[in-house]
C-alpha cells in the first residue's frame, strides 16, 4: 500500500517492501507521526549524530534525511522500504546510513529516536548495544502505540539508560523521554543466550541453542518446532536444503547433522535470527552451510534446491497476514527443482493445504495432532 505520511516538513509517499498494490497495511503509523510533530514542535535539535533505532519501513528515517541519520534496524525488508521511500521523497540513499542490530552503533548519539519494538528482548539488547555512545546531553525520545508500551518498557529505558517517563497518548500512541545518566551501574547485556535442548527432538536433543535478542521463543524450543523435528524428512547424500524463515536455525542444524553430505542455507529476513543460526550450526556441525539475509528465496537461482524447510510468520508487526507465507511459498516453488518438496509446519486454523494445492497442484498432510499440520508439497 502507498500512502502519503503528513510531517512538519511535508507529505511522503511511503510503501512497504516487497510493495504490493494489493497489501492494505501502511508504511507508517501514528506513532511515527507522533514523534516528527513532536520533535518540530518541541524544537529539538537535530544536530550531530541522529540514530533512530528500529524504525519499521523506513518513515522516520525518510522525513529526517536532511539530517543524515543512521538507521539500525533487525530487519532487512525495512532497508530495502527505506531505499525506496528515501527514492520516492527524492533524497539520496547515502542520506541515511543502514546499519544492523548486529552491527556496531556509532561511538557517540547526540539524538537518539526509539520505535519500540514488539520483542522486549530485542529492546534491551539495542539498549545495551547503543548506551556506550550515549551521554550526558543526548536527546532519546521513544515512540509506539499504546498497546506496545509497558511498564516493563519504561524500566528498561531507566534501567539502562535512565530516569524515564511517558507523554499523554495521542491516536493510541504514546512517547518515551529518557534523561540519560551516564554514570548508571547498569547490569551486562544477557544476550545472545544459549540453552540445551530436550530429548526425543532426533538428531539435536540434548544440543545447545545460541539466540540473539527478538529471535522467536529465545528461551525455550517452541511446541512448534519440536512437532516438526520429530517429523523431519530423511535427506540423502548432497541434496541443497534451505531452513527458509530459519529463526535460531535449530530445523537446518537438524538436517545437517542427519546429513552431513547436505549442502544447507539457512534464510531469514532478520539479522539476528541468521546469526543465532549461524551461532547454533557452528555449535554443533562443521558440514557445508550458507547463512543468508533476504527476502525470502529471492536471489536463489530456479530449479537449484531440492527441499524446503519452512515455518512461515502469520504477523506482520502486530497485524495478522498470510501475505509472508504466500511469497514463501511461491519462492519456495520456483527455487526447487522439478521432484523438489516444499515441507511446511503452521497451525492447523490457518490453512495452508489450500494454498499449497493452488501453487503446487498438491499437498499432502504429513503429521498433525491437535494444533499443528506438516504439510508436503511437490513441485511437478
Amino acid at each position: 500500500m502507498n500512502d502519503r505520511m503528513s510531517t512538519p516538513w511535508g507529505e511522503y509517499a511511503l510503501a512497504r517492501f516487497p510493495e504490493d498494490p494489493r497489501e492494505q497495511l501502511r508504511a507508517w503509523d501514528a506513532a511515527d507521526t507522533y514523534l516528527l510533530r513532536h520533535l518540530a514542535e518541541s524544537g529539538t535539535p537535530l544536530t550531530g549524530s541522529v540514530v533512530i533505532l528500529g524504525d519499521r519501513w523506513g518513515a522516520l528515517a525518510t522525513a529526517l534525511s536532511a539530517h543524515r541519520p543512521t538507521q539500525i534496524t533487525d530487519s532487512f525488508l525495512a532497508h530495502e522500504a527505506t531505499r525506496a521511500n528515501l527514492a520516492r521523497a527524492g533524497a539520496e540513499e547515502a542520506a541515511v546510513q543502514l546499519l544492523t542490530t548486529q552491527d556496531t552503533p556509532p561511538a557517540r548519539i547526540d539524538v537518539l529516536l526509539v520505535r519500540v519494538p514488539k520483542s522486549l528482548a530485542l529492546l534491551e539488547d539495542q539498549l545495551h548495544r547503543v548506551a556506550p555512545g550515549v551521554h550526558e546531553g543526548t536527546v532519546v525520545v521513544g515512540t509506539g502505540m499504546v498497546k506496545e508500551i509497558h511498564t516493563s518498557t519504561l524500566k528498561l529505558f531507566e534501567r539502562i539508560l535512565g530516569p524515564t517517563r511517558t507523554s499523554l497518548a495521542e491516536k493510541k500512541a504514546r512517547l518515551i523521554f529518557c534523561t540519560p545518566f551516564p554514570g548508571i551501574a547498569r547490569d551486562t547485556n544477557p544476550w545472545p543466550y544459549s540453552y540445551q535442548l530436550p530429548d526425543g527432538v532426533g538428531p539435536v536433543s540434548g544440543r545447545t541453542v545460541v539466540n540473539h535478542a527478538g529471535v522467536f521463543c529465545a528461551d525455550r524450543l517452541d511446541i512448534g518446532t519440536r512437532f516438526f523435528l520429530q517429523h523431519l524428512p530423511r535427506s540423502r547424500g548432497s541434496e541443497r536444503v534451505v531452513d527458509l524463515g530459519c529463526g535460531n536455525g535449530v530445523v537446518g542444524t537438524a538436517v545437517a547433522l542427519a546429513n552431513p553430505e547436505a549442502e544447507v542455507l539457512f534464510v531469514d529476513e532478520s539479522y539476528q535470527a541468521v546469526a543465532s543460526a549461524e551461532a547454533t550450526y557452528r555449535a554443533n556441525a562443521d558440514g557445508s552451510a550458507e547463512f543468508r539475509v533476504s527476502d525470502g528465496l529471492a536471489g536463489i537461482p530456479a530449479g537449484s534446491v531440492d527441499l524446503v524447510l519452512n515455518n512461515p510468520p502469520f504477523h506482520s508487526h502486530q497485524a495478522t497476514t498470510d501475505t509472508t507465507a504466500w511469497r514463501m511459498f511461491s519462492g519456495a516453488r520456483r527455487a526447487l527443482r522439478p521432484g523438489g518438496e516444499l515441507w511446511v509446519i503452521g497451525n492447523r486454523h490457518l490453512g495452508y493445504h489450500l494454498k499449497l494445492r493452488r501453487l503446487f497442484g498438491n499437498s499432502e498432510l504429513v503429521a498433525g495432532d491437535a494444533k499443528f499440520v506438516i504439510l508436503r508439497a511437490v513441485k511437478k
